[in-house]
């Protein structure tokens, strides 16, 4: 991004409106949809704006951790495809998926949304594994929010298949969800300037000095966080971003109801 259009960017946001008409502090119009696929056991389409994704989460059975032997396991993968952004090239994960499915990964497993222990079959031998599949349709601007929030959203949607003869029958679905203990949502604040902005789209993206991503729980309890860009953070800006990050999250957990 050249000098003159972040500097334009900027200066609109110091009066609190951005290019498409929002405040600083306004996330683009949410929709949220539910069994987006019939193969996955748990499917979301999330869409904030122009920015459109898929999660899925598929559950087999498998062999757990030696040094875990009564818990199920998660996994977290993000895919980052050409067709949703030309930005994007196909092929190994690139450093954008790779941050992205670790951010959304950490903020699940250290809220502990998922009792591990209860996806435990046999200990020691056969417990269930939770993969989930992140999938931007279309990446127009911030993606951190938007694919956490798919993801949580899929984990709640998410059932059990059938064991039938000790495998797993994909085509048939119990009426039982995962065990489900907190609900974390993700909230990242960027800093554009002297402002604070959420879920900034692709025109804006490129003009964000730093940002600095927040895992809530129910609570208001910080469970994960993680800061990209270059400019360092001061411990009142970090207080400041804290309190608009936990009102956010506040806003995108009553979607989730």
């Amino acid at each position: 991004m050249n000098a003159q259009t972040k500097e334009h960017i900027i200066k609109a946001m110091d009066k609190n409106i951005r290019f498409d008409g929002r405040k600083n502090d306004e996330f683009r119009p949410i929709t949220i949809q539910y069994g987006a696929s019939s193969t996955a056991e748990g499917s979301t389409r999330v869409q904030f704006g122009d920015c459109e994704v898929i999660a899925g989460v598929k559950l087999g059975m498998g062999k757990p951790f030696d040094d875990r032997p009564k818990e199920g396991v998660l996994m977290v993968n993000a895919e980052m495809l050409p067709l949703s952004n030309p930005k994007y090239e196909g092929g190994q994960p690139g450093n954008d998926a790779i941050e992205l499915s670790r951010v959304i990964d950490r903020g699940v497993r250290e809220s502990h949304m998922i009792d591990n222990e209860k996806l435990c079959i046999k200990e020691g031998e056969k417990v269930w594994m939770v993969s989930v599949d992140i999938s931007p349709i279309n990446s127009d601007g911030e993606l951190f929010d938007i694919a956490a929030f798919a993801t949580v959203a899929a984990i709640k949607d998410a059932v059990y298949p059938e064991i039938v003869d000790d495998k797993v029958d994909y085509h048939k679905k119990t009426n039982t969800h995962l065990p489900i203990q907190r609900v974390p949502v993700s909230i990242t604040i960027y800093k554009f300037g002297n402002n604070y902005v959420v879920d900034p789209s692709e025109r804006e993206i490129g003009a964000a000095d730093a940002r600095l991503t927040l895992a809530f729980t129910e609570e208001d309890e910080i469970v994960a966080m993680q800061k990209g860009g270059e400019t360092p953070f001061d411990i009142n800006e970090v207080d400041t971003i804290i309190a608009l990050a936990k009102k956010k999250s506040r806003e995108l957990r009553a979607l989730l109801k």
